[in-house]
């Protein structure tokens, strides 16, 4: 069976996956960019937003980790928070995320919601589904989309908190950045006794993060 995966998820030292207040100006609230610069600087980023025959970049540690972000993906879940800054009913559909007219995933995207709105196709094979269901039955979807390949748990932090107490993850990325939030959404809230179900690793950079690597036992 595919594998579920959690690739170049950044949290702070007091556990935070992403900042209070996110807004259409400010899509990781107060944390700004502090969480993900790591990933800003990397060859991978630059090449995922087109700029395929960049040789700029870092290529250190942080870029093998990042890079290995797409292989073997076939579709990924994604919360409500991380395609965009609304909330409750859908009041604009003019909005298609914050990727412009061509997304990065050029897959399936499955995106949890209270509050389901028609399916939107975008350009390089990204399409989004828009779903109000649990992990289980959303897994299940974007397997069967996936059509053998693995699926990616791309966040915000409670649905990847979400996957993980349902104990559907089965590789876990996570990228502790030397900042302090002090508030916003945690990811690590409700459990305790995770680390039992992996094999854990970690990897210093010299940018200052940690990248632990969780493997299902």
């Amino acid at each position: 069976m595919s594998l579920v995966r959690v690739h170049n998820f950044s949290i702070s030292l007091d556990g935070y996956g992403t900042g209070e207040g996110q807004s259409l100006d400010s899509p990781f609230g107060h944390a700004g960019d502090r969480l993900h610069g790591w990933f800003f600087q990397t060859r991978t980023f630059r090449r995922m937003h087109g700029r395929e025959g960049d040789t700029g970049g870092d290529t250190g540690v942080d870029d093998a980790m990042a890079r290995t972000w797409s292989d073997g993906i076939g579709a990924e879940i994604m919360g409500r928070n991380k395609f965009g800054p609304q909330r409750g009913p859908w009041q604009d559909h003019e909005w298609q995320g914050w990727w412009g007219p061509e997304p990065v995933f050029r897959t399936p995207v499955f995106v949890l919601t209270h509050h389901p709105r028609p399916t939107l196709e975008m350009a390089g094979g990204t399409t989004f589904h828009f779903l109000d269901a649990t992990p289980e039955e959303a897994l299940r979807q974007a397997r069967e989309a996936a059509d053998g390949k693995d699926v990616r748990i791309g966040g915000g932090p409670s649905t990847v908190r979400a996957f993980l107490a349902a104990d559907l993850i089965d590789h876990l990325h996570v990228v502790v950045v030397p900042i302090v939030l002090g508030r916003g959404e945690r990811l690590w809230d409700g459990l305790e006794g995770l680390e039992q179900r992996f094999r854990t690793e970690a990897v210093t950079s010299p940018s200052g993060v940690t990248h632990l690597t969780f493997t299902r036992r």
